[in-house]
């Protein structure tokens, strides 16, 4: 009895070893299975479509002309911040707050040009919009240069699941990747599922779910690869941490003995009663 056990517990102990513990394979990014070969990189190139703008989001808008005229820099100097004198010294935190966010409504106030609707149009469009109302309002696009500059201020996205920390984050850039929120949020975790990444994003239609592999190269080519402002991120646990075994050989090892040791213990106390 005492060597069918033993039998039965080596069987049990490998297979659960072939099964249960994380490879490299599953936890390097973005990894290319062609044939190796070593004089060549293969770059894919990132889908960067150009981002419509919704409810919420910020934007930060910067005014400038070469004009040394006294009407237009009092025009612009009402766009300025006044916080402080170098605009350089401004925290990334004070620029956000310091942006336009666009309302219910789909618009924005800027002062003296009043509203300005800006759901569903590129940032491009915006500083297209903005630069033909002050043309065709108050100054003579023949006589008078004014630059506007429109950025997002800032992406923010929620992230939860198995990743080093959750919440919602704002990264302050006009571009990032889904790889740029993660590490911003500390990685995902050895239990983590990179294979099945969950991306949710908000469209004037409704809400997109899609599911994002970023153990292969070719998730740079998903929409759902670039961030987007409002994304909500879900990292899933791998089966290992809901069966409850380790991450490595010597945790599962350890957790199969604990757990053997218990059911043997229970096993010869039952058959001596």
């Amino acid at each position: 009895m005492n060597k069918s056990i033993f039998v039965f517990a080596m069987c049990l102990i490998f297979g659960l070893l072939t099964t249960s513990c994380l490879t490299k394979k599953d936890l390097i990014y973005l990894q290319n299975n062609a044939p190796a070969d070593s004089s060549s990189v293969i770059i894919k190139p990132i889908n960067n479509n150009q981002y419509k703008l919704q409810v919420n989001d910020q934007i930060k808008i910067d005014f400038k002309s070469v004009n040394d005229n006294k009407l237009v820099k009092e025009f612009i100097d009402q766009f300025t911040m006044t916080t402080n004198t170098n605009a350089n010294q401004f925290s990334e935190a004070q620029l956000y707050f310091n942006s336009y966010k666009v309302d219910q409504h789909g618009n924005i106030r800027i002062p003296t040009l009043g509203e300005i609707t800006v759901l569903g149009y590129t940032i491009e469009e915006v500083r297209k919009q903005i630069e033909d109302k002050i043309y065709e309002e108050y100054f003579n696009k023949e006589t008078t240069e004014i630059f506007v500059n429109v950025q997002l201020a800032g992406i923010r996205y929620t992230i939860n699941g198995e990743v080093g920390s959750t919440g919602t984050n704002i990264i302050y850039n006009e571009k990032a990747t889904i790889l740029d929120a993660i590490a911003n949020s500390g990685d995902i975790t050895l239990v983590g599922d990179r294979r099945d990444v969950i991306v949710m994003r908000q469209f004037p239609h409704g809400t997109e779910i899609h599911s994002i592999n970023l153990l292969e190269v070719e998730a740079m080519n998903s929409p759902f690869y670039v961030l987007k402002p409002n994304d909500y991120i879900y990292v899933k646990p791998l089966k290992q941490k809901t069966l409850g075994f380790g991450t490595n050989n010597l945790q599962t090892i350890t957790t199969i003995i604990s757990s053997l040791s218990l059911v043997i213990t229970t096993f010869l106390l039952v058959k001596n009663l």
